[in-house]
């Protein structure tokens, strides 16, 4: 399947919250969210993957282990289950309390909060195909026209095949840690609006070839200002950091 590139955004701030404001408070939770737009963001990240009944939930890693009181697979825990463990007392007792939270929770709070966001498709490892359809698929039925439209990005370029199938009008952005020779096809091919990269592993070259290419790229985790304007130097348009306060 081939596809056309998609036309390039121009309501993507600069600066987005890594999974919300990660050196802030607890990812990937609402609590983070409130942090993050207290402290300027307009618009976060967070990873979406399924759990056992195919519930989506925001967590990053395939186990629960390191950001919860829990163990073992996301992918083999029911929503009820994963609702039951604290997952802000690892960040700070502040958070004592703070649970993982579904999809449409997180779009009801990013509705009320105002913050738009870049939706990441962070499928368990097996389950690539099936998470890009389910998160793509809600995030067209429920995203709110009150918000900056949605912004769908992965790792896995079978999970955007399928968000590219079942929701051909929401963005899509590739992921890359390193960036393959044959990027560009991959980026006409999934009809992508957008590349987002390692800061550690962007070379100017690279990033000339994305300026020549005519392709925005976006930079991710970047938590140094001095960092930042060499990747805006560069041509960036947007970085991606655990600490938004640190940034004007």
């Amino acid at each position: 399947m081939t596809s056309s590139r998609k036309a390039p955004r121009t309501d993507v701030p600069r600066i987005i919250g890594h999974r919300g404001t990660a050196g802030n408070a607890p990812e990937n939770t609402i609590a983070g969210f409130e942090k993050a737009q207290a402290l300027g963001a307009r618009w976060v990240e967070f990873d979406c993957m399924l759990s056992l009944d195919e519930v989506v939930v925001l967590h990053h890693d395939d186990t629960v282990d390191r950001t919860t009181n829990g163990t073992g697979l996301v992918s083999e825990k029911s929503f009820v289950e994963l609702r039951r463990l604290d997952a802000g007392s690892w960040f700070s007792p502040d958070y004592t309390g703070a649970h993982i939270p579904s999809f449409d929770q997180t779009i009801a709070a990013l509705t009320q909060l105002g913050l738009g966001a870049n939706v990441e498709i962070k499928p368990v490892t097996g389950h690539e195909r099936r998470t890009g359809q389910v998160v793509a698929a809600q995030t067209a039925a429920l995203w709110p026209v009150s918000l900056p439209p949605a912004l769908l990005s992965s790792f896995s370029l079978e999970a955007l095949e399928e968000a590219m199938t079942v929701a051909p009008d929401v963005d899509r952005a590739i992921l890359w840690w390193d960036i393959p020779k044959d990027w560009y096809d991959h980026h006409i091919r999934l009809g992508a609006s957008a590349a987002h990269v390692s800061a550690k592993k962007l070379s100017d070259r690279q990033a000339a070839a994305f300026r020549e290419a005519g392709v925005p790229f976006r930079a991710y985790t970047v938590n140094d200002p001095a960092e930042a304007e060499r990747l805006y130097a560069l041509g960036c348009e947007s970085i991606f950091t655990d600490f938004p306060d640190r940034f004007s």
